[in-house]
């Protein structure tokens, strides 16, 4: 009998009771980030471990399909992961809470700087073809669904910011909030002494990929040939990603980004420290205390609390 989920999460877009009846293979890899943790750029590094060559055909989203995302049929993407003979990897943005759990599947997470979620997020919602979402997701879920309504942007990065911080939306429903980041980074943190549990953090990723390629490597039990390393940690940096955004950004065959290019963006962290002065970062600590254990937070933030 498949493991059954303790908590549903649906929002505009994305629904994961998708998950439902999903038939598990050993040796499954889920992939379940918040958003803007670095989701693609995991995705990209199980490809290259998986196939051990940055030269796999057809686009990254095809490959690895985000299984709770409401702009494909359900029955087309559960058939294109039937049809996967080699070791599959798959897209999610539910918390682990969300997913049905087996111990012969490992669930990898990716976290980031809250903030730096933030800043990433503004960006995002600027380069989303918002019509082109929608006409995606009716249809997959028909015209009867009645479509999600604009959320207002304010007008300053502070502000905005700040509306981000601030969301009050549930976890269950929101779409992307410091609420349900932290919450998202929580489930995995509660359980992360589990074996198939792995926990990786982005500003690991860009401090040494080579590293935390080859620590991923060990985890999912997929030895790799010396001497292909050089050539699959740089296809994994996000220069070489940027140059192939046709193929490798999510959902490019939906063609829901204005530029597939610009949803790599800068991939750097550390931008907020522009926009926030000490009382406000006064302010963003006391929701964080909120909303995350003590120990999670340091985790997600690297120890520092300024």
């Amino acid at each position: 009998m498949q493991p059954t989920r303790r908590q549903t999460y649906r929002q505009a877009f994305r629904d994961s009771t998708r998950w439902d009846g999903f038939v598990f293979r050993p040796g499954d890899i889920v992939i379940s980030t918040p958003t803007k943790c670095g989701t693609t750029w995991m995705q990209m590094i199980c490809a290259l471990v998986v196939f051990q060559t940055p030269h796999f055909e057809g686009a990254l989203s095809d490959i690895s399909p985000w299984l709770d995302m409401l702009t494909r049929p359900l029955p087309d993407v559960l058939a294109d992961l039937e049809a996967q003979a080699h070791r599959r990897f798959i897209k999610t943005h539910v918390p682990l809470d969300g997913l049905p759990l087996d111990d012969r599947v490992t669930y990898v997470v990716v976290g980031r700087d809250p903030r730096d979620v933030a800043m990433s997020w503004d960006n995002h919602r600027v380069n989303q073809d918002r019509a082109a979402m929608l006409r995606a997701r009716e249809a997959t879920v028909g015209a009867a669904a009645p479509p999600p309504q604009p959320v207002e942007r304010p007008d300053s990065a502070r502000d905005r910011f700040w509306a981000w911080v601030d969301d009050a939306t549930p976890p269950t429903e929101a779409a992307c909030t410091l609420w349900l980041t932290l919450h998202h980074l929580q489930t995995f943190w509660d359980l992360r002494d589990a074996s198939n549990i792995v926990l990786v953090h982005y500003d690991d990723l860009k401090q040494d990929l080579d590293r935390e390629m080859r620590r991923l490597s060990a985890r999912l039990g997929i030895p790799v040939i010396e001497g292909r390393w050089p050539e699959l940690v740089g296809a994994a940096t996000l220069e070489a990603m940027r140059s192939d955004a046709d193929r490798l950004a999510p959902n490019s065959t939906e063609k829901i980004w204005h530029d597939n290019r610009q949803f790599f963006h800068r991939g750097t962290s550390g931008q907020w420290r522009d926009l926030l002065d000490q009382s406000e970062l006064a302010r963003y600590w006391r929701r964080v205390d909120e909303l995350a254990t003590r120990d999670l937070a340091e985790w997600a933030h690297r120890g520092s609390r300024t």
